[in-house]
C-alpha cells in the first residue's frame, strides 16, 4: 500500500507529488521525528491592537540598543517577540529609566511588559511604561513564531526526495541529517525577511526542492521551465500592482510588492544560464547543494532552544565552554556565527560530513557542490561568495532560492 500526495505550490503552478509506501512513511518519521511545535495559545498580537490601547503582555526579548532622537534625547530601542512574530518597542529615558533597565535587559530575556500601542505611518510599536523580568523557563515554541504548516508532511516530503538520490549524493544527504536533524527540523531560515520562524529552514529547503523538481523532472526543457516560471511571476507582479491601485491608499503598502524590481534580475540570470544550454544538469548534485545551501544557518543564528553541536562538530578540539553560559533570546544573529556567515559554514559542513563518513566523491563534484553553496545568493552585493555562478547548477540554485524566499511572503499560511 502506498501513500500518494498530490498538491500544488507556487501560485498552484508547481506540482508536488509524493508516492511512498506506508512502511517507508512510518520509517521516516521513526528515524527522523518531526519537530514538536506546541499549539499556540491566545496571546498578545500587536496587529490586532489600536493605537492608544494600554497593553500587558509577556514577551521574549530579541535585542536592544541605546539610541538618540534628533533633539539628543536618549531612549532604548527594543525588539521583542512572541508566537505571533516581532514586536518593536521603545523606552524613553525619564528620571533615570535607562540606568534602571539596562542591567535588567542585559541579564534577562523574558519580561512582563506594560505599555501603550503607538502607530506611526502604519507601523505599530509599543511605548513601554514598566516591565519586570520573568524567571520562568522559556518555551521557544510558545514564545517564538513557528510555521503553521504540517511539519510531519514537510519531514516526509524532504526524506522522500533524499531517498531518490543515487550514491554518493544520498549518503552525503542522509549523513548530514543524521548529524543535524534535531536542530535542522526546528531552526529558522532568517532573522527577518523570509522564513523567520521556527521550522522555517525545513520549509524553505523543501520549497527549493519542489521548484527544482518541477524544472528538472516535470518539464522536458530546463530553459522552457524557467521561462514559464518567470512568466508566472510577471503575472503575479501585475496582480500586485492592480490590487494596490484598487486599495484605499495606493502606493502606501510597499511591502505587498513581492516581485518589485525582480523581473530584470531573473532575465539577467536566464541570459547567464543560457551559456550552459548544452550542459545536462546534475539533479542529485543540485538537491544535495540545496540541502546544504542554508544549513550554515544552524551556526549563523541564535535563539532560545538552540543547541551548539554544530560548533563542536566543525571544531572538535575547540573549547566551547563559553557557549553554555549564553543568555538566549528570540531569533538574533549568533555573535560567533555572524563572523563567518552561513554560506562559508555550508561549505565547511559539506566537507566535514564527507570526511567524517569517509564518503568517496570526485574532486570535481565536491567543487561543484561547494560552488552552488557559495553562489546561491547570486550576486556579491547580496552575499554571494563568488562574482557570478559559473555552472548550470549554480544558476539554478540561485534561481530557486530567489523565487522561494520571495514567494514565502505571499503565502497566507506560512
Amino acid at each position: 500500500m502506498s501513500s500518494v500526495r498530490n498538491d500544488k505550490y507556487f501560485y498552484d503552478f508547481i506540482p508536488v507529488q509524493i508516492n511512498i509506501s506506508e512502511q517507508d512513511y512510518t520509517s521516516i518519521l521513526d528515524k527522523f521525528p518531526p519537530p514538536i511545535l506546541e499549539e499556540r495559545y491566545e496571546t498578545f498580537n500587536l496587529d490586532n491592537e489600536v493605537s492608544g490601547n494600554d497593553i500587558k503582555a509577556t514577551l521574549l526579548l530579541n535585542e536592544f540598543s541605546i539610541e538618540k532622537t534628533k533633539t539628543d534625547k536618549q531612549y532604548v530601542k527594543l525588539k521583542f517577540c512572541n508566537c505571533n512574530g516581532i514586536i518593536n518597542a521603545k523606552i524613553w529615558d525619564n528620571d533615570g529609566t535607562l540606568e534602571r533597565y539596562i542591567p535588567m535587559l542585559e541579564e534577562y530575556s523574558l519580561f512582563d511588559v506594560n505599555g501603550r500601542v503607538e502607530d506611526y505611518r502604519g507601523h505599530k510599536s509599543i511605548t513601554i511604561f514598566r516591565m519586570n523580568p520573568c524567571n520562568e523557563a522559556i518555551n521557544p515554541s510558545t514564545l517564538i513564531a513557528s510555521t503553521k504548516q504540517d511539519v510531519k508532511q514537510l519531514t516526509v516530503e524532504l526524506f522522500s526526495y533524499l531517498s531518490e538520490l543515487t550514491s554518493p549524493y544520498q549518503e552525503i544527504a542522509l549523513t548530514a541529517m543524521e548529524h543535524f536533524w534535531e536542530q535542522f527540523r526546528i531552526r529558522p531560515a532568517a532573522k527577518g525577511f523570509h522564513h523567520n520562524y521556527l521550522g522555517g529552514l525545513l520549509k524553505h529547503t523543501v520549497g527549493l526542492m519542489r521548484i527544482s523538481r518541477y524544472i528538472l523532472k516535470f518539464e522536458e526543457n530546463v530553459f522552457q521551465a524557467i521561462l514559464k516560471l518567470i512568466h508566472r511571476i510577471e503575472k503575479a507582479h501585475k496582480d500586485e500592482l492592480w490590487a494596490n491601485l484598487l486599495s484605499d491608499r495606493p502606493g502606501s503598502s510597499q511591502h505587498s510588492f513581492t516581485w518589485k524590481d525582480t523581473i530584470d534580475h531573473l532575465y539577467t540570470m536566464f541570459y547567464g544560464m543560457a551559456k550552459h544550454k548544452d550542459k545536462k544538469p546534475n539533479y542529485d548534485l543540485l538537491m544535495v547543494s540545496i540541502l546544504f545551501h542554508d544549513i550554515g544557518k544552524l551556526l549563523e543564528y541564535d535563539h532560545a532552544g538552540k543547541g551548539f553541536e554544530e560548533f563542536s562538530f566543525l571544531f572538535p578540539t575547540a573549547d566551547t565552554s563559553s557557549l553554555l553560559n549564553r543568555k538566549q533570546t528570540g531569533i538574533i544573529m549568533d555573535e560567533l556565527g555572524v563572523m563567518v556567515g552561513h554560506i562559508p559554514y555550508g561549505v565547511l559542513l559539506l566537507a566535514k560530513i564527507i570526511e567524517t563518513k569517509g564518503i568517496s566523491v570526485t574532486i570535481e563534484d565536491i567543487h561543484h557542490m561547494s560552488h552552488c553553496i557559495l553562489c546561491h545568493h547570486g550576486l556579491p552585493e547580496w552575499g554571494a561568495c563568488v562574482k557570478n555562478p559559473q555552472t548550470l547548477e549554480g544558476f539554478l540554485i540561485h534561481f530557486v532560492d530567489f523565487l522561494d524566499s520571495r514567494y514565502e511572503n505571499t503565502e497566507q499560511i506560512k
